[in-house]
């Protein structure tokens, strides 16, 4: 298992490539946001590991105040960079020691982080900066989908089935981090503080060339942390892959699985 320290610093090592290979986030996310959190002009926010900003700057223009919480500050420089002039204030620290004012957000949410902590704990501390009634949101983009077929997973299984496992897929998994329901109200239910917990599941494609390819999976925290020879030649399988087989169009089956929940009070 990849440590969770090391995983969580993983992205910094190229943030300017993660910033451009990551895929944005379905609309329906940020509409579910309107809907069941009240995200709209005048919201005062708390985003827990936005990195550069995939979800910040959605956020952003919809009026949200956001306070970004991010522990690496290589992806926090970017974030200022690439969100210059705006309501946001980056705290460059990790969400465990962050000094945040208490009962003070009407919304807090993570996208594509909130797996690096450890649940629980961090779900106390959520619900201690949330005003009563306040909204919390998490949400991941999973690559991949049990549900349909999977030709460039198949085609990349054996290449890929010595790398570390990371916290979104767990040792002895049925279902990644993300699909997990059952464990993820569990979480939110164990403390008293969250209800009103409604999840849902959005299945998209994701299509790529080559270089896109490549680049998507250079971001992968059990990719990145790898020897740089050794990183190189597995980046190289993936690309002639993509570029042979499968004549240069990948797709990928993709869920984005969102999770949301109203402050006790």
């Amino acid at each position: 298992m990849l440590d969770p320290i090391v995983g969580r610093r993983a992205f910094g090592a190229d943030a300017l490539n993660y910033d451009s290979a990551r895929p944005e986030y379905p609309a329906r996310v940020f509409a579910l946001l309107q809907e069941r959190c009240g995200l709209g002009p005048g919201t005062q926010a708390l985003e827990i590991g936005p990195g550069t900003g995939l979800a910040t700057r959605p956020m952003l223009d919809l009026g949200a105040t956001i306070t970004a919480v991010e522990p690496d500050e290589r992806l926090a420089a970017v974030l200022r960079h690439r969100s210059a002039g705006t309501a946001l204030e980056v705290v460059a620290a990790p969400f465990e020691d962050a000094v945040l004012p208490e009962a003070s957000f009407d919304l807090g949410y993570s996208a594509t982080a909130f797996h690096w902590l450890e649940q629980r704990p961090a779900l106390v501390k959520v619900a201690s900066v949330l005003r009563p009634g306040g909204s919390w949101a998490m949400w991941w983009n999973v690559f991949g989908d049990a549900e349909r077929a999977d030709p460039f997973h198949d085609a990349t299984t054996e290449l890929l089935s010595g790398l570390s496992l990371t916290p979104s897929q767990p040792v002895n998994w049925r279902h990644p981090f993300a699909l997990d329901r059952e464990a993820r109200f569990a979480d939110l239910r164990a403390g008293g503080d969250f209800d009103d917990i409604e999840f849902e599941n959005l299945r998209w494609t994701l299509v790529l060339d080559p270089s896109q390819l490549r680049a998507l999976y250079a971001t992968f925290s059990h990719i990145t942390t790898l020897p740089e020879v050794q990183r190189e030649r597995l980046l190289d399988a993936l690309q002639e892959i993509a570029a042979g087989p499968f004549a240069g169009r990948v797709e990928r089956n993709m869920c984005t699985a969102i999770y949301t929940a109203k402050r006790v009070g």
